[in-house]
């Protein structure tokens, strides 16, 4: 059983951290369902 299977997640990711499409795969893994996912800069 997985820590965030079944739920839905919104993932905004940092340009200069950690982007969006690694923490997504992060939560695929963890049994999530990836609504929305983008890597954004913050400055």
């Amino acid at each position: 059983m997985a820590i965030l299977d079944g739920k839905k997640v919104i993932i905004i990711g940092d340009r200069d951290g950690i982007p969006g499409p690694a923490i997504a795969e992060c939560a695929l893994s963890a049994g999530a369902e990836v609504i929305f996912s983008s890597t954004e800069c913050f400055v």
